[in-house]
């Protein structure tokens, strides 16, 4: 902790919402505990989401996080009662408008839900049930240097050879990035037009 970012060690303190694995909130539990590894070996669980966001041109934004952020990309609802709405996934998409102003309740499309655990380094990981959402617009991008390092926007065959090279350690890429670029990207992209063909918002994908 003594190595990081001040604001980052602020951002530990946050409640976020603890579920079992159908996603019934059980309780409350700050996000340091939620994402050591230690706790997480317990079945720790948490909701989270990342917002998938396209361009007018149909191109994919990518961040890379900043060398401060001590976890995987992706944000958190908090334990309040906005953030807290499940009908229509209201709760997770205000939380996304509080992250991005420039979205409205509107834009957002819940693709779906994903249990997995992954690590991050012996301390840090991940277990989270994680809201998919896709956000379809042009936006100005202004990120935060606490939280992201560098940001570009990728065709679809930009996004295989991004992946190609991973596999040939030319790039690093997340965990949670890998799992979602195989099992929704590449669908997502042929199917713009007919969001029904991969939405499935009831479902909890456990990858």
């Amino acid at each position: 902790l003594f190595l990081m970012d001040e604001f980052q060690v602020q951002r530990l303190k946050e409640m976020l919402i603890v579920v079992d694995e159908n996603d019934r909130v059980i309780g409350a539990e700050s996000k340091m505990n939620c994402h050591l590894n230690k706790n997480i070996e317990k079945g720790l669980l948490h909701r989270g989401f990342s917002v998938l966001l396209f361009s007018s041109e149909n191109k994919l934004l990518l961040q890379q996080r900043a060398e401060t952020k001590y976890i995987f990309p992706g944000d958190h609802p908090l334990y309040k009662p906005l953030e807290m709405e499940e009908s229509n996934a209201i709760g997770m998409k205000w939380a996304t408008i509080l992250c991005g102003s420039q979205i409205s309740l509107d834009d957002i499309t819940l693709v779906s839900r994903t249990h997995y655990k992954l690590c991050s380094d012996e301390v840090w990981g991940e277990h989270e049930i994680g809201y998919l959402l896709l956000v379809r617009k042009d936006v100005s991008l202004n990120p935060d240097p606490k939280e992201v390092k560098d940001c570009i926007y990728v065709t679809k065959e930009e996004l295989k050879d991004l992946l190609e090279q991973e596999t040939k350690d030319k790039v690093k890429l997340s965990g949670w990035f890998h799992l979602i670029a195989n099992h929704f990207l590449l669908k997502m992209w042929d199917n713009f037009n007919d969001l029904n063909l991969f939405a499935e918002p009831d479902k909890i994908y456990r990858v």
